[in-house]
């Protein structure tokens, strides 16, 4: 290139001329080494004969520890180890889309059925993309502004971006055309610039600022969206013991958001579980653009029979991949499954370090490690000033149900929302399992000024009454198993009929249903209008002399049948089984 230097998202160089190391201990994922001049905290190190990848966690005079994240079996002390002089990073570009990968983001379409420590991992076949220029040379463009446009990578319309640190005179770019992945396809200040580059995934990529939203994440799922929603840019805990059907609710949320892209981290969870996911978003057509679901998705598999360490590391980048697409002005779903796993990777290298355990054997810094986590996540406005976000939901796999362990209790204090996932609830097949006592949402006021401005005032009425009505029913339900239905005054024997058409005609959702697995914010409102008003009905007959009894045995399945029988967007067709509804109660009358 004549001396244009290529940005790859650190200054720091890839190993040359770096002293070689020796390894001085090996316990499971630890590795000690001997320090060699210039290592630093976070450096990238190749450890052993097959250099497998390892990342530096301490220094400590003359020995470096190294968390290694592939199977260490035949490493032994005497052996090489090689400090790469840069820090633990990704390359990003437009193969991202579509692709599946590994903690560390290597893609796992080439590799064979067992993957083998060492093993260099590439994308099967080269591929070009479709290259259009947006910059014309002798331009000048400023940190985080669009050089070019990149098709051909799903339904996004990607950006090859002036990087971080860069800018200047545009004193070459590339015409219109395909360009490999690896090339350099323009010069901005000197700096050569590829479809992707190199960046460190614990180094949260930079924003012009933090901005505040009204917009609320659309997840198709009506126990969210009308009583917990979550605002883009905002955070997420699922937490829930074993049945209570996270991953479940994860993939309706990867399937049916309306996100531009979806990140999904597997950490740690099962082969099985993982492979059903990849399955499924490879069959599955984006309602959104016609085309596969799996073309707006990354997917980075990290499955409990792969190196625990890597899980540590699947977080992280699961986040930089997620922010390189914010960039663009995108944004960005990233939904990891589950953070348990990683926190159980975390307490597996503090223990053999020997540091000193907090509570349930994990370590101190626990809390600090979800804080850096979740704290990535935000709606910003981009260094080239467009607006993008990244929304984490992260599901929480509590031992035995246990929401008091250390992993839920710290989650919740850093998370915007909480969607509780009630086991009574997965064994009565109501589903999605999301417990309306013991959620929260912090967006609801953001959001519900955000539906004032849209005009639709009548959001939070709508919330607060459907809250109200599954609170007094909850709190009758003791009593009606104490002395039965028959004992309880009329207006609360409405109360218990009120929380159970809204769980069956509302907030209950058939993820196999074709009609139902989404449901649009106008069906949504539709059908807790009609719930409420028929409960209304329901509260004036039997003020007015109707016995209670005469109301609880009318067949209200044409307004429990309404969720299936509408398509997602048919509010109209839900109006009219309200009307229908209303008008058999009024012959309660005569």
């Amino acid at each position: 290139m004549g001396g244009v230097r290529q940005s790859t998202g650190t200054d720091a160089p890839a190993g040359a001329g770096q002293p070689v190391s020796r390894i001085l201990r090996v316990t499971g994922p630890l590795v000690e080494i001997e320090y060699a001049r210039g290592t630093a905290m976070y450096d990238l190190v190749s450890v052993g004969p097959a250099g497998l990848p390892g990342e530096v966690v301490a220094i400590s005079g003359d020995v470096v520890t190294v968390q290694a994240y592939e199977y260490t079996g035949g490493l032994a002390p005497g052996q090489p180890a090689l400090p790469r002089g840069r820090p633990l990073s990704v390359r990003l570009g437009p193969q991202l889309l579509g692709g599946i990968f590994d903690g560390l983001l290597r893609p796992l379409d080439a590799a064979g059925d067992w993957l083998l420590p060492g093993t260099r991992r590439t994308a099967a076949g080269e591929r070009t993309w479709a290259f259009s220029p947006l910059a014309a040379e002798g331009e000048e463009l400023a940190e985080g502004q669009p050089l070019a446009e990149v098709a051909g990578a799903g339904p996004a319309r990607l950006k090859v971006l002036v990087p971080p640190g860069c800018g200047g005179t545009v004193t070459r770019i590339a015409a219109a055309g395909n360009q490999a992945q690896d090339a350099v396809v323009a010069v901005v200040g000197g700096t050569g610039v590829g479809l992707g580059a190199l960046w460190p995934v614990r180094r949260p990529r930079p924003v012009r600022e933090r901005v505040d939203t009204h917009e609320a994440l659309d997840t198709g799922q009506r126990v969210i969206d009308l009583l917990f929603p979550v605002a883009r840019g905002s955070t997420v805990a699922v937490p829930g013991g074993f049945g209570t059907g996270k991953t479940m609710l994860l993939q309706q949320i990867a399937k049916w958001c309306d996100a531009d892209v979806i990140v999904y981290v597997g950490c740690g969870e099962r082969g099985n579980e993982m492979a059903d996911v990849i399955t499924e978003l490879a069959e599955l057509r984006d309602p959104r653009t016609g085309g596969r679901l799996a073309d707006r998705t990354v997917t980075i598999a990290n499955t409990s029979n792969m190196p625990m360490m890597a899980r540590e590391a699947s977080v992280h980048t699961g986040m930089t991949v997620a922010e390189y697409f914010r960039d663009m002005g995108l944004d960005v779903v990233v939904i990891a499954d589950s953070t348990s796993r990683w926190a159980e990777a975390l307490r597996e290298f503090a223990s053999r370090t020997g540091a000193l355990p907090a509570e349930e054997g994990y370590p101190a810094g626990l809390a600090s490690a979800i804080a850096a986590f979740y704290e990535r996540a935000a709606a910003v406005t981009t260094l080239g000033g467009d607006r993008g976000s990244v929304t984490v939901i992260g599901a929480v796999s509590p031992p035995g149900g246990d929401l008091s362990e250390p992993v839920t209790a710290h989650t919740e204090r850093f998370v915007r929302c909480l969607w509780t996932l009630d086991r009574d609830l997965a064994y009565a097949r109501h589903y999605p399992a999301v417990s309306w006592a013991g959620s929260f949402s912090r967006d609801v006021p953001v959001l519900a000024a955000g539906h004032r401005a849209a005009g639709d005032p009548q959001w939070s009425r709508h919330r607060d009454r459907v809250g109200a009505a599954l609170a007094e029913a909850d709190r009758l339900a003791d009593l009606v198993d104490l002395i039965g239905i028959a004992a309880l005054p009329a207006r609360e024997r409405v109360s218990v009929l009120a929380g159970r058409l809204v769980r069956e005609g509302v907030l209950q959702q058939s993820a196999l249903s074709e009609r139902d697995a989404y449901c649009g914010p106008e069906k949504t409102a539709a059908l807790a209008d009609a719930v409420l008003a028929v409960v209304d009905r329901c509260r004036e007959l039997v003020d007015s002399g109707v016995p209670a009894a005469s109301v609880e045995e009318v067949d209200f399945g044409t307004l429990l049948r309404a969720r299936e029988d509408t398509g997602p967007h048919d509010a109209a067709g839900v109006t009219a089984r309200r009307d229908a509804m209303l008008a058999r109660l009024g012959e309660l009358r005569s």
